[in-house]
């Protein structure tokens, strides 16, 4: 997640959620700026698990634009992270004595009806801008991944969802980078316009995991209708480029990627000092990933466990 300040957001994630630093680094050498584009760029990067997931929040140098403000559900911009928490009424609360974020989901947290999931959720912006959800399942529906969890609180990250224009188009290209369906709905009614803050909304939800491994996942929602979507893609620095980190078995595989999506590609590959070899490239709305072969401590490390940063 890109921001301005690192260190004040991972105390945000830190009290909020409980979420606990496991690392920091400065990057400073001249593939960072080839592979963000922007000459001269450095990153200071702060890490934080929370259960088995981690996040990195990025401060890059030089900073790009603030997240734009109020940006809606069905903005090609709009992208969240969803953290599960075991008690939403105490997450909430918890969440509730935080400073500076802001709510997306007017009415506080919203039940779901069974055809949407049945989950309790509540959407809100951390205070740089960043879309976040809390996500409660109903006690008889608790996947198993979250059911060894006897603690309380805020357990990991569930999903990373993505706002789209076309679901087959969306689901070919994520396909094609080895990612398959995993389930699906179709989420409306007054539940839904509450929980998104906007009216009549009609979300159809295609959940994408890897064979090996479904938590976290990308879910893509897209929003049935006419809809404003002409907001600007971000560039790279901006705090709206939050980007999904895919890990790709080695070099020749990721070049051999890059190869076949260079419509796609939007930098890379590129070799780090570490060994690592990254690109990053632009899903058919724009939404960008991080694509990374043999990455090690020096960087930002996203596990197969971690599908956000």
């Amino acid at each position: 997640m890109i921001c301005r300040e690192p260190d004040r957001l991972a105390d945000f994630y830190e009290a909020a959620f409980r979420f606990t630093p496991t690392g920091e680094v400065s990057i400073n050498e001249p593939a960072l700026a080839e592979l963000v584009r922007i000459p001269g760029a450095t990153a200071r990067v702060v890490t934080l698990q929370l259960g088995e997931q981690e996040i990195g929040l990025a401060g890059i140098r030089p900073p790009g634009h603030s997240y734009p403000r109020n940006v809606p559900g069905p903005s090609p911009l709009f992208q969240h992270c969803a953290i599960v928490v075991s008690d939403m009424a105490a997450a909430y609360e918890r969440l509730s004595g935080q400073a500076d974020w802001n709510t997306i989901s007017p009415d506080g947290p919203q039940v779901l009806p069974a055809s949407s999931g049945g989950v309790t959720a509540y959407k809100f912006r951390d205070p740089e801008g960043h879309p976040l959800e809390l996500l409660a399942f109903a006690r008889d529906t608790i996947p198993a991944r979250w059911q060894n969890f006897s603690a309380g609180g805020c357990l990991g990250i569930d999903h990373s969802a993505i706002s789209i224009a076309d679901t087959r188009r969306s689901v070919k290209f994520y396909e094609w980078l080895g990612l398959s369906c995993i389930g699906s709905s179709l989420n409306c009614g007054p539940e839904q316009d509450r929980l998104d803050g906007i009216a009549e909304a009609f979300v159809e939800v295609t959940a994408m995991a890897l064979p090996i491994n479904t938590t976290p996942h990308v879910e893509l929602l897209c929003y049935r209708g006419r809809r404003a979507r002409e907001w600007a893609l971000p560039n790279t620095n901006d705090v709206a480029a939050t980007r999904l980190v895919l890990a790709v078995d080695n070099h020749e595989t990721l070049q051999a990627l890059c190869a076949q999506c260079s419509d796609a590609l939007l930098s890379g590959p590129v070799r780090f000092e570490n060994g690592a070899m990254r690109a990053m490239v632009r899903d058919p709305d724009g939404h960008v990933l991080c694509l990374e072969a043999a990455c090690n401590e020096s960087f930002p490390k996203l596990n197969r466990d971690a599908a956000v940063t």
